[in-house]
């Protein structure tokens, strides 16, 4: 029987999956199966993962948008300290749904998972005080092969929760902050990214 729920092409975009898993719990705490090969494959999923990565992070830091161009990844992301807004942007040329955009809050009590296809941008921004984020991939990190998109791009109009600022006109952070004052925080790279019409295409 399988731990899992999976809401398949969410956002009416094909290829990306919300995972639910199934949580035992009693008095003691909890137990679930974070990854199931099995469960996945039942689901329509084969995918090889190669690598698992985890990333800490403090409230207002956002992360992205990313992707390897010549070394697409498949991804499987959750957060399991703290909240994040995890974003999604379709940048397969080919695609139906081509520019647009999903995004899901993964939290530490949730624990839904976030499953990413290859070509697409991926961030996320920290929602709490804390936020440990862990993935998989399909294939490894490849140096010189980053690319980046411009996280406020106003022609895919990504709808950050708890986010204030006015476009600047480029990815620049600064003048950005959350409900509470936080200031947004960014590495220099990402607030350089160029918007959907300059960047990378599948």
């Amino acid at each position: 029987m399988g731990q899992i729920k999976v809401e398949k092409n969410v956002g009416g975009i094909e290829g990306l999956a919300v995972i639910t898993p199934t949580v035992h719990g009693d008095d003691r705490g909890y137990f679930m199966e974070t990854f199931n090969q099995r469960d996945m494959m039942d689901a329509g999923f084969s995918i090889n993962f190669v690598q698992d990565n985890q990333s800490s992070s403090t409230k207002g830091v956002l992360r992205g948008l990313h992707f390897q161009k010549h070394y697409p990844q498949v991804k499987l992301v959750r957060a399991v300290r703290g909240s994040v807004f995890d974003v999604a942007v379709d940048l397969r040329s080919e695609s139906k749904t081509y520019g647009k955009w999903y995004g899901v809050e993964l939290t530490a009590e949730n624990k839904k998972q976030f499953l990413i296809p290859q070509g697409f941008a991926h961030g996320f921004l920290v929602l709490s005080d804390i936020a440990e984020f862990c993935y998989k991939v399909n294939d490894f990190w490849h140096p010189n092969d980053e690319g980046g998109m411009a996280w406020n791009d106003p022609e895919i109009g990504i709808e950050w929760p708890h986010l204030k600022g006015d476009y600047p006109g480029s990815a620049d952070a600064s003048g950005y902050t959350l409900d509470d004052g936080t200031k947004l925080n960014m590495a220099e790279r990402d607030q350089e990214w160029l918007g959907l019409k300059d960047t990378f295409k599948f």
